[in-house]
């Protein structure tokens, strides 16, 4: 099949495109990676969805972008014509584009010395990918695909799946690309509910439970492939719908604790965290309007 970038997929009742949600505030929504901040931390979901606050870019993040945007571009080039050279002369132009819509990023390098070590590390991923798996004995269905689902709980599933591989014969396969190596136990838990949330969220628009979640670890090689059933994802529902129940405590209570842990080393708000001596700013009255952007990967857990 061929690619039909950025399709929504939605369940019947549910709004036809994720733009919607840009004029519904107040509507009851939740993505894989807001889920993974409030149950890292639920002073970093504040952070990130109440306040909105900046945080500052990085190589790692940065770095996760481009192999994501180089990957995703690859696709586009016929079967015979998917190789590591072509993958690497997409580098300079997808940089280039990046750039042109943050140009922030540019401040990232001090010298040539460390840009052209971080190209080096993006180049290497490339390579890597290519001992993973074949592209030219792949078609995606989609790729960067915005999924969206509603529960009968009235809460919205959102999210983007670097890419969804459909079999002749129906069967589906949700592909995430990581930056980063294969992470320590305390880390896996959470890439795996992302990768359930998608899960969740296909089979509640669509009627299907897909048949295999591939995590792709670019940074050390290895893949983690797991098969969901029904029971899984019901139990991944149950899970979902009882956070949402706590971030809405958090947010009538005005409670938004930190948690300190290993992903305090990654966190960008030290500074203000009551946990590292800091003081927070005031809990704005009402939440900002539309919905805070999605994290591309990079290579921290956060």
């Amino acid at each position: 099949m061929g690619d039909d970038t950025g399709t929504v997929t939605t369940a019947p009742g549910a709004p036809a495109a994720p733009g919607d949600a840009d004029h519904a505030p107040h509507l009851p929504s939740l993505s894989p990676s807001r889920a993974g901040d409030f149950l890292t931390c639920p002073l970093l979901y504040r952070f990130r969805v109440i306040d909105r606050l900046p945080e500052p870019p990085s190589p790692a993040a940065a770095r996760g972008t481009l192999v994501h945007a180089v990957l995703e571009r690859l696709f586009d080039r016929p079967p015979a014509e998917r190789t590591p050279r072509a993958a690497h002369s997409l580098v300079q132009p997808e940089w280039s584009r990046l750039l042109e819509a943050e140009p922030q990023l540019e401040a990232l390098f001090e010298g040539e010395e460390q840009w052209a070590g971080w190209l080096a590390e993006v180049a290497t991923m490339l390579d890597r990918y290519f001992t993973l798996e074949d592209p030219t004995r792949i078609e995606p269905a989609h790729r960067e695909l915005c999924v969206e689902a509603e529960l009968s709980s009235g809460l919205r599933l959102r999210g983007y799946i670097d890419r969804l591989d459909v079999a002749p014969g129906g069967e589906m396969r949700i592909v995430d690309y990581k930056t980063g190596g294969a992470p320590p136990e305390e880390f896996e838990a959470r890439a795996l509910f992302q990768m359930r949330f998608y899960a969740l969220t296909l089979w509640r628009a669509q009627g299907r439970v897909p048949k295999l979640l591939q995590l792709m670890y670019l940074g050390n090689g290895e893949i983690v492939r797991y098969e969901p059933d029904e029971a899984d994802l019901l139990a991944t529902e149950r899970k979902v719908v009882a956070l949402w129940q706590a971030i809405e405590r958090a947010r009538i209570n005005r409670d938004w604790r930190p948690r300190p842990g290993r992903i305090c080393d990654w966190c960008a708000h030290q500074a203000i965290c009551p946990a590292w001596g800091g003081t927070p700013p005031p809990v704005p009255e009402e939440l900002p309007p539309g919905l805070p952007p999605e994290p591309r990967d990079g290579s921290a857990p956060v």
